[in-house]
């Protein structure tokens, strides 16, 4: 039978068990330890990355409110300038207009005066033969009830004349509405002459001068420095009221 020989298999010594476990130790401390340096240094970050946040809020929030008042403080300027040029042009356009009206009333005046300087001779070329003219108002009870720029009289004809600037068809209608009521007033009085009735202006548009005559109305315009009696259409009869 064999004899077996068996060798006794030797285990870790003591002093190697404990050098292993200081080893482990002493791992255990400095992965401890390095966790705890990490945990600081992100704390730390963490403190300086709000601190900055905050730092740039204020400084952000202080620009604004700078620059917000900037703009309210440019806002209030524009605007006081704003109503100034407004005041300013509205007392211009005051003015303005009040030149303009002066103008138009001058102009009129002055229109109304040549016409009414050769309406005689220009009416007595027709066989009118007026006798007298000029402006008349018509009242009754106090109360102006119409007015003639012009009035054309004798004893068998009366011609109220309507003068204006730049002649329209409403003032034509307008002047026919006048001699309506002029016409009312003189038979109130008993005054049975005939009315005939015309228009006058600086300026005359063709619609206009041939819409006076369709209505029975002469027409007269400006041609250079005198007045002239428009050229009737045929067939054309004045309008006796």
């Amino acid at each position: 039978m064999a004899e077996m020989t068996m060798e006794p298999q030797m285990g870790l010594t003591f002093e190697q068990v404990w050098a292993a476990l200081m080893e482990l130790r002493a791992a255990g401390k400095e992965t401890s330890q390095q966790l705890k340096e990490r945990g600081e240094d992100f704390d730390r970050q963490l403190k300086e990355s709000r601190e900055d946040f905050d730092r740039q809020s204020r400084e952000r929030g202080e620009d604004f409110d700078r620059q917000l008042k900037e703009s309210r403080e440019d806002f209030d300027r524009r605007l006081q300038e704003t109503d100034r040029l407004f005041k300013e042009t509205h007392e211009e356009i005051k003015a303005l207009s009040k030149n303009i009206g002066g103008l138009n009333n001058s102009l009129g005046e002055l229109i109304e005066q040549m016409f009414s300087a050769q309406l005689w001779d220009k009416f007595g070329e027709l066989g009118y033969e007026f006798s007298k003219g000029g402006n008349v108002k018509f009242k009754e009870n106090k109360r102006t009830i119409a007015e003639a720029d012009v009035f054309l009289e004798n004893g068998e004809y009366a011609m109220p004349v309507e003068v204006k600037t730049h002649l329209k068809v409403e003032d034509v209608d307008e002047h026919i509405e006048r001699i309506e009521r002029i016409r009312g007033y003189m038979d109130r009085r008993g005054d049975k002459r005939r009315l005939v009735g015309a228009v006058a202006g600086g300026i005359v548009p063709d619609d206009v001068r041939r819409y006076a005559q369709k209505r029975g109305l002469y027409a007269l315009e400006q041609s250079g420095e005198s007045a002239l009696i428009a050229e009737a259409p045929d067939g054309f009869v004045a309008r006796i009221w």
